[in-house]
């Protein structure tokens, strides 16, 4: 379901808008709903990872356990490479 909802823009980037909304072929208002889309599934995914951090965070605190760098970049290393391999065991 679609809702309007209003967008108070600068004349500058209301032009720019729909000059790449031309180009585009779309409408202004496509274009504008595409950008926030976007945005907002990036901060979101954003926001996972920070609370990831902070959960790792407070079990390196609790633990102490914890995997070394040289471990963790020969770990992605082989990720990069295409092979399917398990992280590293954390060790305290």
């Amino acid at each position: 379901m679609l809702t309007t909802t209003s967008l108070k823009l600068d004349a500058e980037i209301k032009a720019r808008v729909q000059r790449l909304a031309g180009s585009r072929q779309r409408s202004a208002n496509w274009l504008m709903g595409e950008a926030i889309r976007e945005y907002v599934e990036r901060e979101e995914k954003r926001e996972q990872l920070r609370h990831y951090a902070l959960a790792a965070w407070a079990e390196y605190q609790e633990t102490g356990r914890q995997v070394g760098a040289e471990e963790a970049d020969r770990w992605l290393a082989r990720l990069e490479a295409g092979e399917t391999v398990p992280p590293p065991e954390c060790h305290g």
